[in-house]
């Protein structure tokens, strides 16, 4: 079993900054991916980035060039830098680890809100 726990979300205007972390404890395998989602009211669940344990990285459009996520692998962590928020960003984010072994493993931190106000 994998637990991931979230922190960092909070209120920022636009055009601020924030930072989220997600670490995960538990049953890790070396290989995974760990990427952070987000789901605003009322639309589905959408990739926000993701990165590879080997450190390949895939972002959505509409956060490139604004949103860098980065991990370190000794602690099981990964991050999210936010910058040039707009209030589109409001949404619960939520951290993601997929690993496989036989089967695919999905797991999910249990979200943090992110509001941009304008």
């Amino acid at each position: 079993q994998v637990q991931l726990v979230e922190s960092g979300g909070g209120l920022v205007q636009a055009g601020g900054s924030l930072r989220l972390s997600c670490a995960a404890s538990g049953s890790i395998f070396s290989v995974n991916v760990m990427g952070w989602y987000r789901q605003a009211p009322g639309k589905q669940r959408e990739l926000v980035a993701d990165i590879t344990s080997g450190g390949n990285i895939e972002y959505a459009e509409s956060v490139k060039g604004r949103f860098t996520i980065s991990r370190d692998n000794a602690k099981n962590t990964v991050y999210l830098q936010m910058n040039s928020l707009k209030p589109e960003d409001t949404a619960v984010y939520y951290c993601n680890l997929v690993q496989s072994r036989i089967r695919r493993y999905d797991y999910w931190g249990q979200g943090t809100q992110v509001t941009v106000s304008s």
